[in-house]
């Protein structure tokens, strides 16, 4: 049985079209639909270009898993961001920590759509992010 990889959700929802490799369209495409925040076509096109270890214009798993763990520049703000939004204590994010976030910088937002948040980025399933889903969200 193969081994899969701890971003294969991950990578899997962000692959359009289910064909192992991930574009700058799908980054481009999948960033504004989780932030609401448009990344450029120039950036979304960086990041490949940047992580694509054998030329052919897309990532593939291995080349996305160190994107996001040797993409992440801005290491301390990430950090610092997990903190704010890891209101409870318990070292995750949960829906009701990331409502009460979201509503302090002036966000509606219901438990429901919170879970729905959390769920895309949930690389093992447990109904919360830590710090390593959550890294991902925000490189994305």
């Amino acid at each position: 049985m193969p081994q899969f990889s701890r971003y294969q959700r991950v990578f899997n929802s962000i692959d359009s079209d289910c064909d192992g490799k991930v574009s700058s369209q799908d980054l481009l495409t999948r960033f504004a639909a989780v932030t609401g925040e448009h990344l450029t076509e120039e950036e979304a096109a960086a990041v490949v270009a940047a992580y694509d270890s054998d030329d052919d214009g897309l990532l593939e798993i291995a080349e996305f898993e160190r994107f996001v763990e040797e993409g992440d520049g801005e290491g301390k703000e990430i950090k610092e961001a997990f903190k704010m939004y890891e209101m409870e204590g318990l070292g995750v994010i949960t829906a009701v920590s990331l409502r009460r976030m979201l509503s302090q910088l002036g966000e509606s937002r219901s438990i429901g759509d919170c879970n729905r948040m959390i769920a895309k980025f949930d690389v093992n399933g447990d109904g919360v992010l830590c710090f390593d889903e959550f890294r991902i969200m925000m490189l994305l």
